[in-house]
């Protein structure tokens, strides 16, 4: 009786309660009232698209998007038809209008929508910001989006005439917010070119552009495809934030410090016609003992005549290099397997490049070059026998495996801790040892050391519009997957595995590429997992072209030298990267920044936010431009503080790393928490390392150093001699440090140049001493400042 008393209590308490609660506050509407190029689609399966239709999602859930937008209209129309009226009578004080016409009100031959720029049209822009505003709501004034009108030579011609200055005019007259779209939209067109542009525009979909179309067809130089209209509303969102208008508080945020939906890149996806070519129509035997190189040569060639898919079936089939074309998806069906056979001489020596330097090398299992809109993809798997390509020193097999890849076939070295496959690789591999590399770019140069050569299997330079999605890749001879000066890339829940010994066998390479997105991956390699690179010294610089935008989301990396990595190959720069919702389970390093002196290169806006580390052999965060070199770090008995580094002069050589963000951050195990050690001529700059969970052998290292925040930030570090050294640096602010109690000592200030160090929000008492200086570190360089 009591129970169901109380019951009937709780719930009387429940409903009085929402009785009184107030409403939910109404949204506020966002109308887009203009024509085609704005208006939404009914027809979905068609690829044109308004950009209006991609305006919401760079907004959050506090606003509503009315588009009220209707292909073929002008002021004069729009007015007429009573759609004016209509956005009137639902108007709310606080709302928005986005007005955005003329494309259709130059049509002067045509009586219904014509609207003269400096009568008609001016007058009627102007009745509608002045109504807009009597209702309480905020009207904001668009030029007319551009068309895409190019001349002969390349170059801009006029395609708005007087009706975008009439939209300025009026916008200024009456004191409202102008977006112009116009100019903004010929800033874009003009950076991409007119190739560049015509996946803006739907017509252009799937390289099928005619540069003489027959009538009645014609290239559609004025309606958008997806990426077209997504590209438009992210220029209109962007400027919502430019101008600082209201409504930028509702613009949606991302986990990236600072940074807006609408910062983030637009990738621009693949698209194919359904036309599909089956490998086992053109002679290919799923038998794993024919070849059938000839026979996906043909079945490619014949779907690049018109674009579509190569579907590989089911089974095992043995081939030797693949060669891509532009509008061919070669895709794998579940269980297929595509065997590249461990015969090294159907690879051909080609010109290529090798570590960011142009190279004589095997050619890729997969290539392609010079291509537009491509894709591998299906559930299948790629094999590379890099078995047959790589060499693998003894220590890193037990006995019985030893015997067994010794028996096998090839060579060892003379002190029989080396096998090589063949003479001619051991050859190569001496010759690299002893620092004499051949420098010429003659394949008959290299004949006899070819099986040194291991080719990248997945090989991908200057193409764009790529979609690589689904499939594993295994047993690479070198680097795995390896998009170089390549445009717009999405990879998708591919798989990649190679051996734990085998060297250089890194999983995805992106080298001077932009405009990417990388989701959904695991890979378990050899070496680096998910790495970012720009060329090599002197020849990285002359290139001089950084990968920039991407986004990398959602990835696991198991057995890797380092789970996410810029670096060491990074001469022309790399920038504008966002990580976030990654995994890194038993890599050496988890985020790992490497350069070197001689590199050049600046690496920069840099934003991670959610990584999740257990079982990291050394560093869970490294930056580090010693790379390669002798490690600076003081043998065992030498003096536990870091040793001091000579200066060296500035040059184009010297590389630089600024600007990261990194947030949501932990990490079970590791040998050092935090690593940062710069160049005494070059510091690292301006990095940030905000919420995170280190437990270590050792806590903070950071030596050269400028700018460094560390906010909210636990080092469980088994060593406190100390946790946390810092070394001629400046300018270190160490926010709501946490670590384990009974410290021996919580911060060591060494080196002359180190000034400005900031301990504050911290429980210093929890360690047997607080902080220690060096012989010559004055006392006023470190402040401390109580919880």
């Amino acid at each position: 009786m009591k129970s169901t008393l109380v019951a009937l209590l709780a719930g009387l308490g429940t409903c009085l309660t929402a009785a009184f609660r107030p409403a939910d506050a109404p949204k506020t509407q966002i109308f887009l009232v203009g024509d085609s190029t704005m208006a939404d689609k009914a027809d979905l399966s068609k690829p044109e698209r308004g950009w209006g239709m991609e305006f919401g999602q760079y907004f959050d859930g506090g606003v509503v998007i009315r588009n009220t937008a209707m292909n073929g209209r002008s002021t004069k129309s729009f007015l007429r038809e009573g759609r004016w009226a209509k956005v009137v009578q639902d108007l709310k004080p606080g709302d928005w209008v986005f007005i955005q016409f003329g494309h259709n009100d130059s049509k002067v031959e045509d009586s219904v929508r014509s609207a003269p720029a400096q009568t008609t049209y001016r007058q009627l822009l102007t009745k509608f910001v002045q109504e807009a505003k009597a209702k309480g709501a905020n009207p904001v004034l668009l030029t007319p989006v551009g068309r895409r009108y190019f001349d002969d030579a390349g170059k801009r011609k006029d395609d708005h005439g007087e009706y975008p200055g009439v939209v300025r005019e009026v916008a200024k007259a009456q004191k409202v917010p102008l977006i112009d779209l116009h100019e903004k939209s010929w800033a874009m067109y003009s950076a991409l070119g007119e190739t560049g542009t015509r996946p803006l525009f739907w017509s252009y979909l799937n390289g099928y552009y005619q540069p003489n179309p027959v009538a009645p067809a014609k290239n559609d130089n004025t309606h958008f495809s997806e990426y077209g209209a997504t590209r438009v509303a992210q220029i209109v969102a962007e400027d919502v934030q430019t101008q600082h208008l209201a409504l930028a508080s509702h613009l949606s945020r991302t986990p990236f410090e600072g940074k807006l939906a609408a910062d983030l890149p637009v990738v621009l996806q693949t698209a194919f016609k359904k036309d599909t070519f089956n490998l086992a129509k053109y002679g290919a035997v799923a038998d794993g003992q024919t070849l059938n190189t000839e026979a996906f040569r043909k079945a490619i060639d014949a779907c690049a005549v018109g674009g579509g898919t190569v579907l590989v079936p089911r089974g095992l089939w043995l081939t030797g290099p693949i060669v891509l074309k532009s509008n061919v998806n070669l895709h794998l069906a579940t269980g297929a397997l595509v065997q590249f056979t461990a015969d090294r001489s159907q690879y051909p020596l080609i010109k290529t490049t090798w570590e960011g330097e142009e190279a004589i090398r095997s050619q890729a299992p997969i290539s392609g070059v010079d291509l537009t809109n491509i894709a591998v993809t299906g559930n299948g798997t790629f094999d590379g026998a890099g078995d047959a390509w790589r060499p693998v020193k003894k220590n890193k097999l037990n006995e019985s495996q030893w015997q067994k890849l010794v028996a096998s076939g090839g060579v060892l070295n003379e002190k029989k801790d080396y096998w090589y496959p063949s003479a001619a690789s051991l050859k190569g591999n001496m010759l690299a040892a002893a620092g004499t590399p051949r420098k010429s770019l003659n394949p008959a140069d290299f004949d006899d050391i070819r099986d040194f050569l291991r080719p990248n299997m997945l090989s991908l330079t200057r193409c764009k519009q790529i979609l690589l999605e689904s499939f594993t890749i295994q047993n690479s001879p070198a680097w795995t997957i390896h998009p170089l000066l390549c445009e717009d890339i999405t990879v998708r829940n591919v798989t990649a595995r190679n051996p734990w010994y085998g060297q250089n066998t890194d999983a995805i390479d992106l080298e001077s590429c932009r405009n990417g997105l990388v989701e959904g991956c695991t890979f378990d390699v050899g070496d680096d997992g998910l790495c970012i690179k720009s060329g090599r010294d002197e020849e990285g610089r002359k290139r001089g072209v950084p990968t920039e935008n991407f986004i990398i989301r959602d990835c696991k990396v198991y057995h890797a030298h380092g789970g996410f990595v810029i670096g060491s190959e990074m001469s022309g720069g790399v920038r504008n990267m966002y990580v976030s919702n990654c995994t890194f389970i038993g890599t050496d390093v988890g985020l790992r920044f490497k350069t070197a002196r001689g590199r050049g290169g600046v690496v920069e806006n840099i934003f991670v936010d959610g990584v999740d580390m257990t079982d990291i052999a050394g560093e869970a965060v490294l930056f580090d431009m010693y790379y390669a070199a002798k490690d600076p770090v003081p043998l065992a008995g030498e003096s536990t503080a870091p040793p001091v580094i000579a200066a060296k002069p500035l040059n184009e050589g010297t590389p630089q790393f600024k600007g990261f963000r990194i947030r949501n951050i932990t990490c079970k195990g590791a040998t050092t928490g935090i690593l940062v050690r710069g160049l005494p001529e070059m510091s690292i700059k301006d990095i940030s390392i905000e919420n995170a969970v280190l437990e270590s052998k050792k806590g903070l290292l950071c030596q050269e150093a400028e700018n460094i925040r560390l906010k909210n930030v636990t080092l469980l570090s088994a060593e406190t001699v100390p946790v946390m050294e810092v070394q001629n640096s400046r300018n270190i602010t160490l926010d709501g440090i946490r670590y384990a109690n009974g410290a021996e000592l919580l911060l060591r200030v060494t080196g002359d140049r180190s000034k400005d160090i900031r301990l504050v929000n911290t429980n210093t008492k929890l360690a047997k001493k607080d902080v220690q200086l060096g012989d010559k570190v004055a006392k006023k360089t470190v402040s401390v400042a109580q919880r």
